[in-house]
């Protein structure tokens, strides 16, 4: 598509007002090629219909992938702007093809046959996922009811761009200006450094307090200031709630809303039990009892954990926003490890070379960094990957520091999927991370938490899961798979961090060279389990709100987000209730990223993570054979097979 060496995405050309025509441009000639393939005289086939199908609007998909990675990494009030008329605009186009009675027609008439077809595993898989995102979009309604399913579909676009703006906006606006530093007590010299940096930015004197990720955790971490620890937990969990400028909690009932009605118009009854039916969970029921059962394994400890912070900590009104200061008080008195001792050894630039050292040891692969393919900002890097015998197989881009313009977290993206094209030629991907880190300041490089080394290595999990593909098709290509399989090839990965054999490869002092101590990397894997049982139900506390968001029979009763919120998360509430507190309003990952119910997504791959490192432990970490097994069977077959056959197939 694109005239550039890989045909990389050619960010300078485009400016915010330039995606809008060129999407239009795309969708008139995707729509030309369905138009082509429902007007075919030729019987419809495999090859004719559902291939066909398969292959188009992949010009489409490259801008798109091009204008939403930009709008999460690096927005602005134009590319805002622009969201706001393109997302309805691919609503609709999707709409158009899931709804196209003639092409579905013979869809049907090739999933009707397919028992005496002579189809691969890939091609059942193809065909069965085609004629599902038929029948699960509506291709079967009524004509009145196809025109309410648009018009749902077109709200809750528009709905779940404003939710992210706001949460955005929110992070973007929230400054908390400190002029006394005794208020900074018990911040380490880099946390302050980074707090000072943000003020000189912002051209205020004194430190500066924001939502931004690294400071929130360290703030909570280490401020031995009481109030302060309380005041930015309290304004950190209202995001978007209550007094907010940017309060998203009529957007949320009305997301939920949506989504139910949707799902009742497609008859079933309520939104996850649509979500799940293509997922290895499979039901909502399934999941409950899943979360339940980790519940009943988790809270117990939680609790015993609870009771030894609160004596630790002498308190006799232990909150939540003491839980990260105590229990790293605590750690480092029975550990005698903190991030102020690790991070000098973590700085992120040698911690990629040893993400990369990792990557080779593994699979094979080689990194190299290219300047022939353009960036969409300066901080951005970008490396061609290649294999043990020199073949290229994918551009992988960086992003790690966090800026105005893009939202909180880490996340891994596409701007290209893998796939053979029409001539059988292997058309390999471009894949993206993104995150934010601690930056490098005036005295020091980035240096890492071992939380964001853990970061860093699920991102790469995920990355290597898209740069590894291996299958024909592009929906069915790299992450492209079950909600609740995605996160084990990045779960998985964070397990080598904690490697000593991995640490050995880049953990050394940025200033003196030397290697982080043998005694220190011991700590470090002991420390893996510390306080777990109260960080589980914290995941479990987020996993059934998401389901509850997703079954709640009465959602068009809700009036009140906060109360619903506190009402349903009382099996897993460890501390005395906040009235302030409100997650859903900033619950990106349910209201606007793709995990609406499934979030238990996490937990549950974390059970197939186990089962998996198993293999790994009982071969070394880094045996070959391990590695090349996993690779074969998980991060080179995509959705091509089932999952659930993928992963027994590499546990067997």
């Amino acid at each position: 598509m694109f005239q550039t060496p890989y045909k990389a995405a050619p960010f300078s050309r485009f400016t915010a007002t330039d995606y809008l025509p060129a999407i239009e441009k795309a969708i008139a000639e995707s729509l030309a090629q369905i138009d082509s393939i429902t007007q075919n005289p030729e019987p419809a086939t495999f090859k004719n219909t559902i291939e066909a199908l398969a292959y188009t609007g992949l010009e489409l998909d490259r801008l798109t992938a091009m204008f939403f990675n930009l709008n999460s990494a690096e927005t602005n009030d134009a590319l805002q702007a622009e969201a706001q008329r393109i997302s309805p605009l691919l609503t609709e186009y999707s709409n158009d093809i899931r709804l196209n009675e003639a092409l579905f027609k013979r869809v049907k008439i090739v999933y009707d046959q397919r028992e005496n077809l002579s189809l691969t595993a890939e091609q059942q898989t193809l065909l069965e996922k085609t004629y599902k995102s038929f029948t699960r979009n509506g291709a079967n309604l009524s004509l009145d009811d196809k025109g309410r399913l648009r018009e749902i579909d077109k709200q809750l676009a528009t709905l779940k761009l404003k939710f992210s703006e706001n949460v955005l906006a929110e992070t973007q606006h929230y400054q908390w200006v400190i002029t006394d530093k005794n208020t900074l007590s018990g911040l380490p010299d880099f946390v302050l450094e980074m707090l000072a940096q943000e003020a000189k930015k912002r051209k205020v004197q004194g430190w500066v307090i924001t939502l931004d990720l690294p400071v929130y955790t360290a703030v909570m971490k280490y401020a031995d200031n009481r109030d302060l620890r309380q005041q930015l937990f309290t304004d950190y969990h209202s995001r978007c709630a209550g007094e907010s400028a940017y309060n998203n909690e009529d957007n949320v009932l009305r997301i939920a809303q949506l989504r139910q009605t949707r799902a009742s118009l497609l008859g079933y009854p309520n939104y996850a039990t649509f979500a799940l039916e293509e997922r290895m969970a499979e039901t909502p029921e399934k999941v409950v009892a899943f979360l339940n059962e980790q519940l009943a394994k988790d809270k117990p400890q939680a609790l015993k954990e609870l009771e030894e912070l609160k004596t630790f900590s002498g308190l006799t009104d232990f909150q939540q926003w003491d839980f990260a200061y105590y229990a790293e008080k605590l750690k480092q008195e029975r550990y005698q490890i903190d991030d102020s001792l690790l991070k000098p050894y973590l700085a992120l630039d040698k911690a990629v070379e040893g993400m990369f050292a990792v990557a080779h040891k593994l699979y094979g692969l080689h990194f190299t960094l290219t300047n022939e393919v353009e960036k969409y900002h300066p901080e951005v890097q970008t490396y061609k990957v290649t294999d043990e015998n020199g073949n290229y197989l994918a551009l992988f881009y960086t992003d790690f520091f966090p800026r105005a313009g893009k939202r909180n977290g880490a996340w891994m993206t596409s701007y290209k999927e893998q796939y053979r094209d029409e001539q059988g030629n292997d058309s390999r991907p471009h894949i993206s991370i993104v995150c934010n880190f601690t930056r490098p300041t005036d005295t020091a490089p980035s240096l890492l938490t071992f939380n964001e080394l853990t970061t860093l290595f699920h991102e790469f999990g995920h990355a290597l899961h898209g740069m590894l593909s291996k299958v024909t098709y592009p929906s069915l290509s790299g992450t492209n798979v079950a909600r609740d399989f995605v996160e084990l090839p990045s779960q998985l990965m964070e397990n080598w961090c904690y490697e000593e054999e991995t640490l050995r490869l880049f953990a050394t002092h940025y200033q003196t060279g030397e290697p982080l101590p043998i005694e220190w990397v011991k700590k470090v894997k002991a420390v893996e389990d510390f306080m777990k049982g109260i960080l589980n139900v914290r995941q479990l506390n987020f996993g059934f709100l998401d389901m509850e968001w997703h079954t709640y029979p009465h959602l068009e009763r809700l009036e009140d987000v906060c109360t619903f919120e506190q009402t349903v998360t009382k099996a897993t509430q460890l501390y005395p209730p906040i009235d302030v507190m409100c997650i859903s309003p900033a619950f990106s990952h349910i209201f606007s990223g793709g995990y609406a119910a499934g979030y238990y997504s996490y937990k549950w791959s974390e059970a197939l993570e186990e089962g998996a490192l198993e293999v790994f432990k009982e071969a070394g970490f880094f045996n070959k054979a391990v590695a090349t097994r996993f690779r074969k069977e998980i991060l080179e077959k995509g959705s091509s097979e089932k999952e659930s056959i993928l992963y027994k197939r590499f546990r067997n």
